[in-house]
């Protein structure tokens, strides 16, 4: 079986809440690889939720759907407060990123509860502003950026990484709306060690199976690069999700 669109490999899957520091409830899932340990640990941070993003946005979805089978990662989605989906609707209501940190700590604090290992932000768009605003806060390895806008985070903000032993992967879409390759060198040259990867043809929203394949692999690559190539076909039980 093609191992593309919506389709869930096996993993054990956990309806999660997290609770926040100023009181709030956090609605999320963890992804677990089916038979064994996780080698490291993707903390997801979705999408803009004013204009649609949540714990199930694609890439997050397919994340949690495959990775957990084909790289043996943990993945860790949840809704920002004031964030619904169909797993249910976080407390409290969407702060543009301010408040939001505490919904990053929240996640951190549930990673160590647990003792996931190697945990790594994925962030997509505002998402990228939340890793990028409040991950060097936290004790994680690294941060994954997809299509960030750099509309929050600000100058300051993005060169406090520089000289960080934390890593910083930056996915740039080729045809992003928001910030293209040429602009991302600029805004990220005061942090010379971020890795910066120009997609060729990609886009913001990073629609269709090659561009899913390419963000999961460049995830993979950066967590878990044993686990590379990703497999294109399963041979096992699976699902639609």
């Amino acid at each position: 079986m093609e191992i593309r669109g919506p389709i869930e490999l096996p993993a054990r899957r956990e309806e999660v809440e997290l609770e926040t520091l100023d009181g709030l409830t956090l609605v999320g899932e963890l992804a677990l690889p089916p038979d064994r340990d996780p080698v490291a640990t993707l903390v997801t941070l979705h999408p803009l939720p004013t204009a649609g993003g949540f714990m199930d946005s694609h890439i997050l979805r397919k994340a949690a759907g495959r990775l957990p089978a084909l790289a043996d990662l943990a993945v860790l989605r949840f809704n920002t407060r004031g964030t619904s989906s169909p797993r249910g609707t976080s407390d409290g209501a969407f702060d543009g990123g301010r408040a939001e940190a505490f919904d990053v700590a929240a996640a951190m604090d549930f990673v160590h509860a647990r003792a996931l290992p190697r945990p790594w932000f994925i962030g997509w768009s505002f998402g990228t502003e939340l890793a990028l605003k409040y991950g060097r806060d936290h004790d994680v390895e690294g941060a994954v950026l997809l299509s960030p806008p750099l509309h929050r985070a600000t100058d300051d903000e993005v060169a406090a990484w520089a000289g960080d032993s934390r890593r910083l992967i930056v996915l740039i879409p080729e045809f992003d709306d928001y910030l293209r390759p040429d602009a991302a060198a600029e805004r990220f040259a005061s942090v010379p060690e971020a890795v910066l990867i120009p997609v060729e043809g990609g886009k913001h929203l990073w629609v269709g199976e090659n561009q899913t394949r390419r963000v999961l692999t460049e995830i993979v690559a950066a967590v878990n690069p044993d686990a590379l190539p990703l497999p294109t076909e399963w041979h096992g039980p699976a699902e639609a999700g």
